[in-house]
Order: structure tokens, then sequence, then C-alpha cells
């Protein structure tokens, strides 16, 4: 299966696990697992939400994280600031780059918006360098705008 399919796959999925409820945290928490269980190569999936000047840990799969991220600060907090998709090839060669993970080699990070306002991101970190392209970020666009819709 191509990664366009794979991403339509997902989102059909994501759309029937979410159906119906419309808590965040709950609707985070199985959002994370599908992904880090449906794409492959994936080391971290997860959210951080929005506190103030910060991004605060939200459910996720993987090993232990980073709690808080200062908003302009990594490739979150950087995703964050400019309100756009960062996708990092090797993050070894990002400046400020935060390694929770030292095992991760690339990262792709999708804001949540809401009403014009990020109110957290939706973070994949891979051991693999260059893991993440176009469609990837595309089609984990698409997965946030179903989380967004169910979860408000």
């Amino acid at each position: 299966m191509g990664k366009p399919e794979l991403y339509r796959d997902l989102a059909e999925q994501l759309a029937a696990l979410l159906a119906g409820e419309t808590d965040l945290i709950a609707n985070a928490a199985n959002t994370a697992s599908l992904i880090y269980h449906g794409l492959p190569d994936l080391n971290w999936a997860g959210f951080y939400f929005r506190d103030g000047a910060e991004l605060v840990l939200g459910p996720f799969q993987g090993k232990p994280a980073c709690v808080r991220i200062s908003i302009g600060k990594g490739v979150c907090g950087i995703a964050a600031a400019s309100s756009e998709a960062v996708l990092v090839p090797d993050v070894h060669v990002f400046p400020g780059h935060i390694a929770c993970d030292p095992g991760s080699r690339s990262e792709l990070v999708v804001p949540l918006i809401e009403g014009g306002n990020v109110v957290g991101v939706l973070d994949l970190d891979s051991p693999l360098l260059g893991r993440f392209d176009d469609i990837d970020c595309q089609g984990c666009e698409r997965l946030v705008e179903l989380f967004l819709a169910q979860s408000r």
C-alpha cells in the first residue's frame, strides 16, 4: 500500500475510532496510538497542548518525553510559533533541536489550530533519517483536522 492509501485508511479508521466521543484527552490518546501503530518506522507519536507560553506533554506512544517545551524552541515550539507544519529530515542538524530521545533522527510536527490559535501540536519522531515527506505532512494534517473536529 502506498502512502496516500495508507493515510486514507488511517483517516477512515480515525473517524470511526473518534465517532461519538468528544473528550480531548481520550481522543488524543486513541489518535496517538492509531498513528504510532499504523505508520511504519516511528519511535514516538503524540501531542503537546499549549499552556500559555509553553507546550505541555499530552497523550503519546513511545519512550518518556520532555514535559514542557517553550513556544519558539525546538521543532515543536517552532511549529507552534509559526502555525505551520515543520518537517525535519535530520534533527541532529536542526538548530535548537530538543533531544528528548537521542534515538530520533527525523521529525514531523503539525500544529493544532482552532479559531486561528495554536492549541497544541502533533509530534512524530522516527529513528530513520528522512523518514517524513510532503505526503506524510499532508496525511497528518488531515488526521489533525479529524481529531480537532471530533474533540470540540
